[in-house]
């Protein structure tokens, strides 16, 4: 029987952050309403960073990690996105290229708003179990960013919409899967999907979001437990309480997540409050852990909480993760999968706590200039040359490590420079 999953994991949180309590206290907001969002710092991306660098950020240290033989089993590439640079050429072509990559590779690019990184991830699970070419893996990428674009007048955002600006994040996971799952093997076949049409959120343009928040939590706790129903219905046994020792969700923000979990809680299992809060300290918390930091980076979100279960998670035994996903418009699954006492050591490997310490701390002013400048490179930028000494020290901050940048774009055609 042939078994799949990730056989490596690895994320980018960008270059440089900003603490959101700051981004509260300047943009006055209530601040019960903000605590409620359970946020911490928020990747922001800089001109010269594009869903290309962030991908290739991810995904690098895992291709490098790879015997040459290794890397040239990589047959399929997909990219998961909503923020996508072209219409008709997906941005797995350039990060192929700048990864150097076997050319006898499917190259190609999926969006379901935050659904997209699990299309992509089942997609290559699939490939893998069917077998058709034994031995080789798929590389699976999901790569976003929210960019607040400063309307004319100044004037950032609506007041609608001034809560998402503090989750609002930038970055990518990189997951590597094959027939050696060293990080999490996908219980195969234990999958519960739903979806349907709702209008909750959606980018009417390529550099704007526009929707209903609260159209968007209803639908999500809808399908949050729809979805986990029809899992249920299909895996004999299952309870929502006693099957999964931990829990790993699509994280818009951390409040969203511990709802959704209490709200399962007491439909399900009818437990109590104190029960309740115990359940998601144990369970839910760990997940939270790069979330908070990070930001909602739509498709690679639920991968940024999986993340952190397991490299904030206990594994001295083989134990269960249950992972809800979920995308606006709209799509959702939960699914499954068994990490093993090792997965917490092949993981640390990519230090991902260690690399969003050493992200640079963007100020308030700095925070505000890049607003101001951020419609210079967007969706059909024809022609550009970025300036990577936009605020010194945030290349810096890299100290060391090979990282890509987006360089100039000429005639629409992007061109990316290494830095260390």
């Amino acid at each position: 029987m042939v078994v799949v999953g990730i056989e490596a994991m690895n994320v980018f949180g960008g270059s440089a952050y900003l603490d959101v309590m700051e981004l509260a206290q300047h943009r006055q907001l209530d601040p019960a309403r903000f605590e409620n969002l359970l946020m911490k710092e928020k990747a922001v991306a800089l001109p010269y960073e594009d869903p290309v660098t962030f991908g290739v950020n991810a995904a690098k240290p895992l291709v490098d990690a790879l015997s040459e033989a290794e890397k040239n089993r990589i047959e399929m590439l997909i990219t998961c996105t909503e923020s996508g640079i072209d219409f008709g050429k997906s941005i797995s072509t350039y990060i192929h290229h700048y990864l150097g990559l076997n050319r006898n590779c499917r190259l190609f690019e999926l969006k379901q708003a935050c659904y997209s990184g699990t299309a992509g991830l089942q997609m290559a699970v699939n490939f893998i179990l069917s077998q058709v070419s034994p031995g080789a893996k798929a590389l699976v990428i999901a790569s976003d960013i929210s960019r607040f674009i400063a309307a004319e007048g100044g004037d950032v955002l609506s007041e609608d919409w001034s809560y998402a600006e503090p989750s609002g994040g930038a970055g990518a996971v990189a997951m590597l899967i094959s027939e050696n799952p060293h990080i999490f093997q996908i219980d195969a076949g234990a999958n519960g999907y739903y979806g349907y049409e709702v209008m909750d959120t959606c980018r009417p343009i390529p550099d704007s979001e526009a929707g209903d928040a609260d159209l968007s939590l209803m639908s999500y706790l809808d399908c949050c437990e729809q979805a986990f129903l029809e899992y249920q219905k299909r895996v004999k046994g299952v309870d929502y309480k006693d099957t999964f020792q931990y829990l790993a969700f699509h994280t818009p923000f951390g409040g969203m997540v511990k709802g959704a979990h209490r709200t399962m809680m007491r439909r399900l299992t009818q437990s109590k409050p104190n029960e309740i809060e115990a359940d998601y300290l144990q369970r839910v918390k760990p997940g939270l852990a790069y979330c908070q930091r990070v930001g909602n980076i739509m498709g690679a979100t639920l991968y940024l909480s999986l993340a952190g279960s397991i490299d904030q998670g206990t594994f001295d035994a083989p134990k269960r993760i249950g992972c809800f996903s979920y995308g606006s418009g709209c799509c959702s699954e939960f699914y499954s999968g068994v990490v093993m006492p090792q997965s917490q050591e092949h993981l640390r490997r990519f230090e991902i706590e260690r690399n969003l310490n050493d992200r640079y701390q963007l100020t308030m002013d700095e925070y505000e200039s890049l607003l101001k400048g951020s419609g210079a490179v967007r969706f059909g930028t024809r022609n550009a040359k970025l300036d990577f000494q936009l605020i010194p020290g945030v290349i810096a901050s890299g100290k060391g490590r090979q990282r890509l940048y987006l360089e100039e774009i000429y005639e629409f055609h992007r061109k990316y420079r290494w830095e260390s």
